[in-house]
């Protein structure tokens, strides 16, 4: 199973589950996984950012990652393999592609400034995991600060015939889309996949410019799968209802600093993981933002009884 750039849907980003004492939790990996399966996710992603992979040991890395490919069966699993150097990198996506990876993410490092170390960046990246891995070009500027414009992007899909995903996470982009989109109606880029980021902040619209679904970790991802199918089947009234409905949560978690700690704590409370615990450093909810949660779970469930999860 390869990933190509006829990908669609909903690849959530999964978060790392840990236990109370920092070890990671094999059996809410099963437990989520088994999830994203039935919610109507298209494939997953693990070791984004929002998978605390900077705090995992290399064999932790790759025991987490190959328990989501092993769990995920016939869901395409895409690997965040970013690192400082191309050895590590290349060690950690070969390891994926043998233990079943469809695909890895490559981020750029934030030493990056020019159009041209961009490009250069990713033909570099491309050769050291090797020509014939599919990969993915993680554009979220907010965080890496490294700005791609839609012609780099074009240069680097040209450039790489492997590249078979754009995950569009920055902001504002929705201008972006449709010059991506545009350049490959004129002929002048490759068709490739794009699923979106930010929390699902923008996909309501992400999706009428042109996305074909979302990669990111809110933790509601089956909301984010109903919206990208009825937005698909022209239901857009119905796309934007359900869409509203979560977005105060939905911004809530969005939260610089404390929105890992958000989305784990949801997450908690619908089941999907036994432990909202992070590994250290790590921001922790204030008992008023739990409260929060709480508040706004419940105005949620009015709507959409998924949200109705038990009293504490």
């Amino acid at each position: 199973m390869r990933l190509n750039a006829s990908e669609r849907g909903v690849f959530p980003i999964a978060p790392t589950p840990f236990d109370a004492g920092g070890a990671i939790d094999l059996a809410s990996i099963d437990r989520l996984t088994d999830f994203y399966a039935d919610s109507g996710a298209t494939g997953l992603t693990v070791l984004g950012v929002m998978g605390e992979a900077p705090k995992l040991a290399p064999d932790e890395a790759l025991a987490v990652a190959g328990r989501f490919i092993a769990r995920a069966g016939r869901l395409p699993v895409i690997v965040g393999v970013s690192a400082p150097g191309f050895a590590a990198m290349a060690a950690l996506a070969r390891s994926a592609m043998d233990a079943g990876a469809a695909g890895v993410m490559i981020a750029p490092p934030n030493t990056l400034r020019t159009d041209d170390q961009i490009v250069a960046y990713y033909a570099q990246a491309s050769e050291a995991i090797g020509a014939d891995v599919p990969f993915v070009i993680q554009d979220y500027p907010l965080n890496f600060s490294v700005v791609m414009t839609p012609g780099v992007i074009a240069r680097i899909v040209s450039d790489n015939p492997s590249c078979a995903m754009l995950k569009h996470e920055d902001w504002p982009g929705l201008e972006k889309i449709s010059s991506l989109r545009g350049f490959e109606a004129e002929g002048s880029m490759r068709r490739i996949s794009i699923l979106c980021g930010n929390g699902g902040l923008f996909l309501d619209f992400e999706c009428e410019r042109g996305a074909d679904g979302a990669m990111t970790g809110y933790a509601f991802p089956d909301m984010l799968a109903d919206v990208v199918r009825l937005s698909g089947s022209g239901a857009r009234e119905a796309a934007h209802d359900l869409f509203d409905a979560h977005l105060p949560l939905l911004r809530y978690e969005q939260q610089p600093g404390i929105g890992l700690a958000v989305r784990k704590y949801v997450m908690a409370r619908r089941g999907l993981i036994a432990s909202d615990a992070q590994r250290r450093p790590g921001a922790a909810m204030s008992a008023r933002a739990v409260a929060e949660v709480e508040y706004l779970l419940a105005r949620l469930a009015r709507h959409d009884p998924r949200a109705a999860v038990r009293p504490l």
